[in-house]
């Protein structure tokens, strides 16, 4: 008979053990675990379509037309109405009291005179598609993008809401997206993570680490969380400069002990696979050592590259209040961190964008004042984002690429305190480009003020947002599945539809 699951992983280990290189031997060890399962992998074909080493599919469900995916995420809502869904009726009404012709909860009493958008708005591309003045930069690529104007959600509580567009769910305990799709589909390289995560550099959204936490799925697919630009992008990845006192004998001595009590703790709890999780995220750091460096690392990017991005000229300092130039260089090495990583084989990436709590706010939750909060942010953003589509066309990446923009509810058509507006869960936008998204058209109406779905019968869900995406990966949303506490839990629940007209 041949050995166990467990014998064979201790030997891996023992192995790994006897070379007494730490976390060399670890990264030597995962190399040659995948050696010696080349011949279960998937057939040549599959692995064109986007599998990857590791995933649970064992074939795609259907043809893929992408194969990674970047979610940008404006963590406290950003205004559909100022930014992206232009509504003449409110500047025809502007200052009126405003009238819903129903009962509206507000969630802080924002429920004042209506309130046109913040700027003009023109049309761009082709397409002619209108754009608020901070996001212009978009314009350039407008005719690659598909807006949603029609997105409802479930509430309008920042955790709540920003747990839904993340994981599906509105309660903590659910994976998210990027670990899902890390979990069907596999990595495409093994020396950085299948999942990362670009937080915003003043903080992290509602709910923390749970938005990318791989919950019942095995650890593994957690995401990697990064800060690209800072002194210690990856934490814990290399030893702390006070750490003077760590050697190579001390480290592999380190190891050797770690090896041992990790076989104990295998040995006394069969059918656990945190262990395994644990081991494999070691195995990855070793790797990333080498990796991540070098694709977090710009100084060859040329000048052409860094000037579209508006990483050409960075200030030694930046200024105590929010501003365009600081927010275009905080998003913009998340966008080309982003490329970088993808073209490395990265599966999902997601970019946060405005976590400031304090007041004034800075971030895009604009109760007080839309023009102040938002400008900064959105005009950082549509530089960032709109240097990543443009850099991903001209690579050939952009066609099996999904770029999701999206915020975990709008804000309303009145005002509030005169400049700033309420939470509006009951319609907003969404917009995605690249990896089969058919570019160049807007769907699902707003109503003429952009508070509903024109047609409030048939508005878009989330669920059709990750439905539309899964469905552009190669995934049936229904067929990806884990059972869980006796339900065979999925990432739209029990809901969902491919949004076909958003298809190319």
């Amino acid at each position: 008979m041949g050995e166990s699951a467990d014998q064979s992983m201790f030997s891996r280990r023992g192995m790994l053990e006897s070379l007494g290189q730490g976390f060399g031997g670890i990264a030597l060890g995962a190399m040659l675990a995948n050696e010696s399962s080349l011949s279960t992998q998937m057939p040549a074909d599959d692995q064109t379509l986007g599998i990857g080493r590791g995933g649970s599919m064992s074939k795609l469900h259907h043809p893929a037309k992408a194969k990674r995916v970047v979610q940008l995420f404006m963590a406290g809502a950003a205004s559909h109405i100022d930014l992206f869904d232009y509504k003449p009726e409110l500047v025809k009404r502007h200052g009126q009291e405003s009238d819903f012709g129903e009962p509206v909860e507000a969630f802080q009493n924002g429920l004042g005179p209506w309130l046109k958008p913040v700027w003009d708005f023109k049309p761009h591309g082709a397409s002619g598609k209108l754009l608020g003045e901070p996001v212009w930069e978009l314009g350039k690529v407008a005719d690659e993008m598909a807006f949603v104007h029609n997105v409802v959600g479930k509430t309008g509580v920042h955790s709540q809401a920003t747990l839904l567009h993340a994981t599906g769910f509105q309660l903590p305990g659910f994976p998210g997206m990027g670990a899902w799709v890390s979990y069907g589909l596999g990595s495409m390289n093994d020396n950085l993570p299948t999942f990362v995560v670009f937080p915003d550099h003043r903080g992290l959204a509602s709910n923390g680490t749970k938005n990318w936490d791989s919950a019942f799925l095995p650890a593994q697919h957690s995401g990697t969380v990064i800060y690209p630009g800072s002194e210690n992008p990856i934490a814990d990845l290399r030893p702390h400069k006070s750490g003077v006192y760590i050697t190579p004998g001390s480290e592999s001595a380190g190891q050797s002990l770690l090896a041992e009590l990790n076989r104990q703790h295998a040995h006394q709890r069969a059918g656990d696979d945190r262990l395994e999780s644990r081991i494999r995220s070691y195995e990855l750091a070793a790797r990333m050592q080498l990796a991540a460096p070098e694709a977090l690392d710009f100084s060859k990017e040329p000048e052409h590259i860094l000037k579209l991005y508006g990483l050409d000229q960075i200030p030694s300092a930046f200024d105590k209040e929010i501003n365009p130039q600081e927010e275009t260089v905080h998003f913009s090495r998340k966008c080309l961190a982003a490329r970088r990583m993808l073209e490395r084989g990265v599966r999902f990436i997601q970019i946060w964008s405005g976590n400031d709590n304090g007041f004034p706010r800075r971030n895009w939750d604009s109760h007080e004042d839309i023009q102040r909060d938002h400008g900064p942010l959105a005009s950082g953003m549509a530089r960032g984002a709109a240097a990543l589509i443009q850099d991903l066309k001209q690579r050939g990446m952009l066609e099996d690429t999904i770029i999701l923009w999206t915020t975990e509810f709008g804000r309303m058509p009145s005002s509030q305190g005169g400049r700033g507006r309420d939470h509006n869960p009951y319609c907003f936008t969404n917009w995605l480009c690249g990896g089969g998204i058919r570019g160049g058209t807007s769907y699902g109406p707003s109503d003429a003020f952009g508070y509903k779905p024109l047609d409030r019968q048939n508005p878009t869900q989330v669920y059709d947002i990750h439905a539309t995406i899964l469905h552009l990966l190669g995934i049936d949303h229904t067929r990806l599945t884990v059972r869980q506490n006796g339900i065979d839990r999925r990432l739209t629940d029990v809901h969902g539809h491919v949004i076909n007209e958003l298809l190319a």
